[in-house]
């Protein structure tokens, strides 16, 4: 199979967030003038796409404010000025957070959560919430509250989830930064399916709250132990950017990393030399269309000669997780809560979040998902003590329509509605950092995904990763003319 051409070159068809903030603070353009152009792109490609629910009405107010302290020569952070969407399960203060479910269709938050907060204190301007599935619960951007959000690269399909909205968002040129969740890949699972750079960083790394802790809210309250929020980006540089912002300890996060000097921005790809890197295309179990398996090898193997470090096909003895995942989900899942604000509401819960209430679960086997969740950790440890990074794809199918859950056939076989993202659950049952990087378009033109594993706290490991790949395989996005005119 020959190699997809890619859409762009090395130059960057719109400016990164980085560029954006940079051209504030030197006074090249105003933020009132990027949050405007923002609400121009939302306003000429949303009504196709439906990446947003919410769109705030005091952005423009923030960006004067940030505009008026580059006037008086007060200091302004680095993202100051930068255009920011953030998934709907993420709450954010003021500004109606839904978690995708009419249960909580007008609630409003009192606060933001913590690295919301953070990236507002770093410049960054909440433009708007961006949809997702309901409370999460699902791999696709269903929810009962709004339209089905659609992918930038056809309409017709989908463009992944949870964090449908961010990335869609991303991708069409919206936005160049948005915030997602990702408790089994919710990050880099709709960032393979459209094309953009999605990374879960190490379990602990960015912290979380009021988001999974707050046990008053039934539904956004699950998933405390596979959690994590991380960037969905156009470039490599723009994640590093938000990381060094979003990472770091807090007392109301009992799981967060103690700081560490990490310097997010040294992600030069030439420390990857003399690497030893596996490669699994379908970590032993999986069912993988043959173009997307073959798009991910042919960009490893161009990776390690561009790169120089050591390729080899190997794959952990892990298996098949789905159902130790939907498992640990459950058990994490305030069941009765949500039991009790359905029958209040009146609110039928359907799809996976309705098999999983509707299901009973003994004891017994939420205790074996724990004791098969050690295995496997003990497994991946074991495997990455002689290797620095698991390469996979991303999904084993490009995007499919948008009115499934997932593709009736891959590679011509049948298979259930889980079975096209096989390979991101186990880095949050592991807490290993990893990420979605572009590897190629298919024939039809769909873009599909190389997933990073590195090994445990590497998280600027896996970001030297994908910047090689962002120089070897320069990626694009649908629509740059959104942004022509900064």
């Amino acid at each position: 199979m020959a190699e997809p051409a890619m859409r762009r070159n090395d130059v960057p068809a719109f400016p990164s967030a980085r560029e954006m903030s940079r051209h504030v603070r030197e006074r090249q353009t105003s933020a009132r003038q990027i949050v405007e152009q923002a609400l121009s792109a939302i306003a000429a490609a949303d009504g196709e796409i439906a990446a947003f629910c919410t769109l705030s009405d005091t952005a423009l107010i923030e960006a004067d404010a940030i505009d008026h302290r580059v006037a008086i020569g007060e200091p302004v952070g680095p993202l100051a000025g930068v255009p920011l969407a953030v998934k709907d399960l993420i709450p954010t203060k003021g500004l109606r957070s839904t978690y995708g479910s009419p249960l909580y269709s007008d609630n409003v938050p009192i606060e933001d959560e913590v690295v919301v907060a953070r990236l507002k204190a770093a410049g960054a301007i909440v433009i708007g919430k961006t949809n997702t599935a309901e409370f999460g619960y699902g791999a696709t951007g269903h929810n009962p509250l709004f339209p089905t959000t659609c992918n930038p690269w056809n309409p017709a399909l989908t463009p992944g989830g949870s964090s449908a909205g961010s990335a869609a968002a991303v991708a069409a040129g919206m936005v160049p930064v948005a915030l997602g969740s990702d408790g089994g890949g919710s990050v880099r699972i709709p960032a393979a399916l459209t094309g953009t750079f999605g990374m879960k960083p190490s379990f602990g790394r960015v912290p979380l709250w009021p988001g999974c802790r707050n046990p008053e809210e039934p539904g956004a309250s699950g998933w405390e132990a596979l959690e994590h929020i991380g960037p969905i980006t156009r470039t490599v540089g723009d994640a590093a950017l938000m990381l060094s912002v979003m990472s770091g300890p807090t007392p109301r996060d009992r799981h967060s990393l103690p700081a560490e000097p990490l310097d997010w921005m040294a992600h030069d790809p030439k420390h990857l030399k003399g690497a030893r890197v596996a490669f699994s295309s379908d970590l032993g179990f999986a069912t993988v269309d043959p173009e997307v398996a073959a798009l991910a090898a042919m960009t490893a193997e161009r990776l390690a000669r561009s790169f120089d470090f050591e390729l080899v096909t190997a794959t952990p003895a892990i298996g098949d997780t789905q159902s130790l995942f939907e498992t640990l989900v459950a058990l994490d899942t305030d069941r009765a809560g949500l039991r009790a604000a359905a029958t209040r509401t009146d609110h039928t819960f359907t799809g996976q979040l309705g098999q999983l209430l509707a299901r009973d679960w003994s004891a017994d086997a939420f205790t074996a998902a724990i004791m098969e969740r050690k295995r496997i950790v003990n497994t991946l440890w074991r495997f990455m003590e002689g290797f620095d990074f698991l390469l996979t794809p991303a999904t084993a199918s490009a995007a499919f329509p948008i009115d499934l859950d997932g593709p009736m056939h891959i590679d011509g076989k049948p298979v259930g509605p889980a079975a096209w993202a096989p390979f991101s659950a186990l880095a949050n049952l592991t807490g290993q950092p990893a990420a979605s990087v572009p590897a190629g378009l298919t024939s039809e033109g769909l873009p599909c995904g190389l997933q990073i594993i590195g090994r445990h706290l590497d998280d600027i490991g896996v970001l030297r990763m994908a910047r090689a790949c962002e120089i070897a395989m320069p990626w694009s996005y649908p629509d740059a003319r959104l942004w022509e005119e900064i």
